[in-house]
């Protein structure tokens, strides 16, 4: 696992995957089939994982919160990047960085409050966590009322942001006006897009972010990196016939669940058996099965007809 302080060209360097967390039916994690996981996805160029809200980290509780982050440290192989998630709420946050404190993860990404905040009070937060941990934090930024463009630049000034997970959603995110003032006011090259594939392209060829998140990368590992390459030279066509093989999956997983979607897609793909999803949240009912798995199937094939072509 990769321990060095976060740099810049760590977030460029990979698509950065957002993974399911497999659990047994007694909710104790899954081990070898997290590995399958890992392994998949770390064979198909990506080294990059990060474990949030698709690992279902918002109901991670701290009587497992250290092993979960023990077993991590040991599945990834040495150069790849582990990043735990923390949160969502202020007392969870700071008990979890006493745990983090003590191990070599080099960040943690602090996850978006659902309570009721402030977004004073957001940025008072985070500043609390980081000079708690020890280390600059990823922000995940997903509403507008969580933190004003201008707070961001207070916590990067004052150290404590290492890099900025995007996710506003717009329904055209060409038009946004708040990334518009953040990438002013910071490197935008210390953002990232966090909404998988659907807006990745134009994050990256319109406001020149650093790369992008994937949930689906897990499925179709090199797809996801062949599209980060094609963006990084500038080969929008090839990005976007990339992007393609990912939004009848996306558009799936926003109709239904981003979250539990994906989980159930890892299990139906073979890849590895994710099992049961952690409460508050459940497993995909049955009668949707047989439609994702046509979804993930035709995936599987993209990503495998993506590999021969960058291999002929």
């Amino acid at each position: 696992m990769k321990t060095s302080p976060v740099a810049l060209a760590d977030l460029s360097n990979s698509v950065m995957a957002v993974l399911p967390l497999g659990r047994h039916g007694d909710l104790s994690i899954d081990k070898p089939e997290n590995t399958r996981l890992i392994r998949h996805v770390e064979a198909g160029g990506v080294s990059t994982l990060l474990y949030g809200g698709n690992a279902n980290f918002y109901h991670v509780g701290l009587y497992e919160f250290a092993g979960i982050l023990d077993f991590l440290a040991e599945a990834a192989a040495p150069g790849s990047w582990v990043i735990p998630s923390v949160g969502p709420d202020f007392g969870k946050m700071l008990d979890q960085a006493d745990v983090l404190r003590s191990r070599a993860f080099p960040t943690a990404m602090v996850m978006p409050p659902a309570a009721p905040m402030t977004q004073a009070g957001v940025e008072a937060g985070v500043q609390s966590f980081a000079t708690r941990f020890g280390r600059p934090v990823i922000l995940y930024i997903k509403s507008e009322g969580q933190i004003a463009p201008e707070g961001v630049k207070r916590l990067v000034d004052a150290g404590v942001i290492a890099a900025v997970k995007y996710a506003i959603a717009r329904s055209d995110p060409k038009e946004d006006r708040y990334l518009q003032r953040l990438v002013h006011l910071i490197d935008r090259k210390s953002i990232v897009s966090g909404m998988g594939e659907r807006p990745a392209l134009v994050h990256m060829r319109d406001f020149d972010l650093a790369g992008f998140t994937s949930g689906s990368v897990c499925i179709a590992p090199r797809s996801a990196r062949a599209m980060l390459q094609a963006c990084r030279r500038k080969d929008w066509a090839a990005a976007e016939r990339l992007r393609q093989f990912f939004i009848p999956l996306e558009d799936f997983r926003e109709k239904l669940s981003f979250i539990t979607v994906l989980h159930e897609a890892v299990t139906l793909s073979g890849i590895a058996d994710m099992g049961v999803v952690l409460p508050l949240l459940s497993n995909l009912e049955p009668q949707h099965h047989f439609a994702l798995k046509k979804l993930v199937t035709a995936l599987i094939a993209s990503d495998r007809a993506a590999a021969a072509a960058a291999a002929a």
